[in-house]
């Protein structure tokens, strides 16, 4: 039974799986209904400032900048200015839609790449792996570094129409063309814009700095295995290749982590103006050194500590300490003097972090367990100590897993990444070779936290309904806000179209663009993480892979196969990136097709026309009934994915639940609540708000 539970999870955490939970977890962050939303009013505002635009003019260049304009081409005329934002818009969202689809083509193939990078790790040749790998990686690199450039390209245009209207806005400001509670309410939204443009440059100082630090701890990786392996007591290889199973999950979860790190500041962005400072304060708190990028790295650490903690259980049984296991008589050792060490490097590498409560929580972890280790060691070589002090022992090891357990949940919640994860596959390899040697088998070790993966999936998918329901609830609030807006719009009979309203569309537009150019800043920044995991495995990993001596082959799981592990684990987390962004392009594009470039090309049409001639109504009314159908074309393919997101919730965990409770032995109610609890601890709403 008990191998029968390690190859059932590894059956139903396979890469396919693994790129379908990631699509799942990612789903209220990686939102595309979030920016598609207010295209079709930036089209309609384009579109009405076409017909406003032949109504009336004046020059708005009485008060001009001393350097000149650096965006508006023509002044001395508001006509030619209006007319100048929407050719503008029009390349915008050609460009988009251009740059979509070939980013659709671009990661269509990315899964072909990571199919011969399996291949070539698992023929086992180190000289096919160092003359091989390095071609397919590179592949996948130059796919993040094309993506990179047509997401900027796209991301710039759009841009440009922003920098256009608040140029144009400013220059109306100067030019003294309103007063009063008119000219307070522009000043107002240009500072919202300005703010929204603060926030874009500090999303893209936190995504550097999210590169940097996932370019040193996957640096790292190869040297915190070699110092962990170094001090591996013999016979222990299988307890050895369950602390490195940690290991590797520290760093899928910090890639994960920076993956939703990179879609966070977009939901705050999209917020009003108001709420941003208050927003960023409630993350970081008033006493808090730490940024989310210093917090991620820090809760990327729970697999080691889980699992470090574990050890100290191989000899607390059912409320007794098996003394004899515990010290080698032989070699004068006390065996948890190993998981002493481990809780030591970690807690080292914790003290490098800025000051935050998730450093604090994670430190007390590691001293909790050194000091256990340490009271262990000092009654092993007698054998015995007194029954208060032992029970005192067992007490602090069961809380010390207990919190453990909420703190690797809590780490869940915060990396969104999955509870349950595959062994890399020439660990997994070695495992099955070696099954029964050890403390214990790697299938026991498996079975007696299964159930608390369980749960803590169930928890993680209930969580993700639960913050994707908020998102499409604001998305909706959202959609009918931008439809009273374009009902407003066509309220106005032609004499009511002045300046005054006029303004208001150019301020309604900026706020609509600046949104659908939020889509963009997230596209560049995950190609950018794509290309930097590559360079990290083609530059350090694939060197120590290459520059690793023969003499780390007296472990069955050595240097080489961890290197190997540590390069299909990097292949595929830049794969999974990957067909997280294919998913959003391919929806992106479907939806553009059917909603937008009809629109578009209306919209061109319309600036090409005679505004004399009925032919020009006609337009107009034909561009405002397709910008109505898309507003509501777009809400109901959001109510309908909403229900399939929903249905693929209830499959993972019923798949889950379905093929590992069936054989999993039944649960104690007591440890069943235990098991509860330290994950709802882990998964609070607490921060859940500021990501919405």
């Amino acid at each position: 039974m008990a191998s029968e539970i390690v190859k059932k999870t590894q059956g139903i955490t396979t890469a396919q799986d693994m790129r379908e939970t990631t699509q799942l977890i990612m789903k209220p962050y990686a939102n595309w209904e979030e920016y598609l939303t207010p295209a079709p009013l930036s089209i309609a505002i384009m579109g009405e400032l076409v017909f406003i635009s032949s109504k009336t003019d004046f020059s708005i260049n009485t008060n001009p900048p001393k350097g000149g304009y650096k965006y508006i081409k023509y002044p001395e005329s508001f006509r030619a200015c209006l007319m100048q934002v929407c050719n503008s818009g029009w390349w915008a969202f050609n460009e988009a839609h251009k740059n979509m689809d070939q980013i659709r083509l671009h990661t269509f193939t990315v899964p072909d790449y990571m199919k011969t990078v399996v291949k070539i790790l698992f023929q086992g040749s180190d000289e096919v792996v160092e003359a091989h790998l390095p071609d397919q990686l590179g592949n996948i690199r130059e796919i993040a570094d094309d993506c990179v450039e047509l997401a900027c390209a796209a991301e710039e245009k759009f841009t440009d129409v922003i920098n256009i209207i608040q140029e144009l806005l400013e220059a109306c400001v100067n030019a003294e063309h309103f007063y009063g509670e008119e000219l307070g309410e522009i000043k107002k939204k240009m500072e919202e814009a300005k703010m929204r443009e603060d926030a874009s440059r500090e999303a893209n100082e936190r995504s550097k700095k999210a590169m940097k630090t996932m370019e040193r701890e996957l640096g790292e990786a190869q040297e915190n295995y070699k110092k962990a392996m170094d001090s591996l007591p013999s016979g222990w290889s299988m307890v050895g290749m369950d602390l490195v199973g940690g290991l590797t999950e520290s760093i899928t979860g910090l890639v994960n982590a920076i993956t939703s790190i990179v879609t966070q500041p977009v939901a705050q962005v999209c917020k009003a103006s108001a709420k941003m400072k208050d927003t960023y304060d409630y993350i970081r708190g008033k006493d808090d050194e730490a940024d989310e990028v210093d917090k991620i790295n820090i809760y990327s650490k729970s697999g080691e500590i889980f699992r470090t903690a574990e050890l100290i259980g191989h000899y607390i049984q059912e409320g007794n300490i098996d003394w004899k296991e515990l010290y080698d008589q032989k070699k004068k050792y006390t065996n948890t003097d190993f998981a002493a060490d481990q809780f030591k490097r970690i807690k080292n590498s914790l003290e490098k972090s800025p000051d935050c409560k998730p450093k604090l929580q994670a430190i007390l972890l590691c001293e909790n367990g050194i000091d256990i280790c340490l009271e262990l060691a000092m009654c092993a070589p007698e054998g015995k100590c007194s029954m208060e002090k032992k029970q005192k022992i067992i007490s602090n090891w069961q809380e010390l897993i207990k919190s453990a357990c909420a703190f690797d949940s809590k780490s869940k919640s915060a990396t969104k990444s999955p509870s349950l994860t595959p062994k890399p596959p020439m660990m997994y390899k070695q495992e099955n070779k070696s099954e029964g040697s050890g403390k214990k088998s790697a299938g026991e070790r498996a079975s007696e936290n299964a159930h608390f993966r369980i749960e803590q999936t169930r928890a993680q998918l209930n969580q993700t309904r639960e913050i994707y329901e908020k998102c499409v609830e604001n998305m909706e609030k959202n959609q009918m806000e931008l439809t009273d807006i374009l009902v407003t719009m066509r309220n106005c009979e032609v004499k009511e179209i002045d300046f005054k309203t006029t303004i208001e569309m150019l301020v309604k537009g900026m706020d609509a663009m600046g949104r659908v150019k939020v889509q963009w800043e997230k596209m560049v920044h995950f190609f950018q993480m794509v290309s930097n995991i590559v360079k990290v495995s083609l530059s350090k990993t694939l060197n120590n892979f290459v520059t690793t001596s023969e003499k780390t082959q007296k472990l069955s799981y050595n240097a080489k196969l961890f290197s190997k592990d540590l390069l299909y684990n990097q292949a595929f987390q830049a794969s999974n990136i990957a067909s997280l962004v294919h998913m959003i392009s391919e929806t992106y594009t479907d939806v553009s097709n059917k909603y937008l470039m009809d629109r578009i090309s209306s919209l061109g049409k319309l600036m090409a026309m005679d505004t004399s001639k009925p032919e020009f109504e006609l337009e107009r009314l034909q561009l405002q009934k397709g910008c109505d159908e898309a507003q509501k074309g777009i809400l109901h393919l959001v109510i309908k994915n909403k229900k399939a997101f929903e249905r693929s919730t209830d499959v993972r965990l019923k798949k889950i639940e379905g093929e590992l409770l069936a054989i999993l032995p039944a649960v104690a109610p007591e440890e069943k609540k235990a098991i509860e609890d330290a994950v709802k601890a882990g998964f609070t709403e607490e921060e859940e708000d500021a990501y919405i």
